[in-house]
């Protein structure tokens, strides 16, 4: 329970160390966040975790050609939405609000579970659907607003749940040996970008703190934790815990950064809270009713 609760936590301050390379073009700080992860991940993996890889690479082995192709259809069309999903969500961090940032990890489990529903087939029950009516409807009201943060909140979230539902049907793979592959594509997807808009190395200290900050403290680390918090406790528990991170974020954002926030949208976080609650009653319920007993 602590790592699930630690690894959420975690990503709730994320905002600090990108806002300390605010002055930096998002794209750099993409770059050199992947170019990070690369050698934090691999030296990770080599060190305390061969026998997963050599477990996965033998399964990749053993499989049908076709079963190979979706796998690797599967890694590459995740790579692209998670990378997508970093780029923008530095961005709106960095050059929109960091409550845009915050909403859209409250409302990414949501945007996952619809689209679960639509592409696994996976049952909603009435109550569910009700609270994905709540959350479009808060979604609308913050539109009215600030159109450009709910934009952005909507397209972070969107990447990330797509990224979230190729990652579950990819059921047989270790998933940190799968974040490993996926951060290799994105490197070599990124070099040529990175040649072609001669982006210089940074020289200053602080800039490289920061970007390994990000890499293993805010990357790696609440991975494991995570990974590590779901052999204890059950994938739903976690689900309820996750909404710890975009709660922190905002608390961030307001109390850290002193971003305004004004009745309408407080009326919106609101109303979105309340789907959410909605949304997970029966695993809330469950929870409690397992605390009681």
């Amino acid at each position: 329970m602590l790592s699930a609760f630690g690894s959420t936590a975690i990503w709730g301050f994320f905002a600090i160390p990108l806002r300390n390379l605010r002055a930096y073009p998002a794209n750099q700080i993409l770059y050199f966040r992947i170019f990070a992860s690369l050698l934090v991940i691999w030296a990770v993996i080599f060190l305390f975790r061969k026998a997963e890889l050599k477990k996965d690479l033998a399964y990749f082995e053993s499989v049908d050609r076709k079963t190979k192709r979706v796998i690797l259809a599967q890694i590459i069309g995740s790579t692209l939405l998670l990378t997508a999903n970093w780029y923008t969500f530095i961005f709106a961090i960095n050059n929109i609000s960091i409550k845009s940032g915050a909403f859209a990890y409250m409302v990414c489990p949501l945007i996952t579970a619809f689209g679960g529903y639509l592409i696994l087939k996976e049952h909603l029950s009435k109550l569910q659907m009700t609270a994905l009516a709540i959350a479009t409807t808060s979604i609308l009201m913050l539109a009215t607003g600030s159109f450009l943060e709910v934009t952005w909140s909507v397209i972070v979230a969107a990447l990330y749940a797509f990224y979230l539902i190729l990652q579950r049907k990819m059921q047989n793979l270790d998933k940190l040996n799968v974040l490993a592959f996926q951060i290799s594509i994105a490197v070599l997807l990124m070099i040529p970008l990175f040649f072609y808009q001669h982006t210089q190395v940074p020289a200053e200290t602080s800039f490289w703190l920061n970007i390994f900050l990000i890499a293993i403290v805010f990357t790696i680390i609440p991975l494991f934790l995570s990974l590590f918090a779901l052999v204890g406790i059950p994938s739903s528990t976690l689900g309820i815990i996750i909404y710890i991170n975009p709660i922190i974020a905002f608390a961030v954002a307001i109390l850290y950064f002193n971003e305004h926030i004004d009745a309408h949208q407080i009326t919106a976080y609101l109303l979105l809270l309340f789907a959410v609650f909605l949304f997970n009653w029966k695993l809330i319920k469950d929870i409690l009713t397992f605390k009681i007993k």
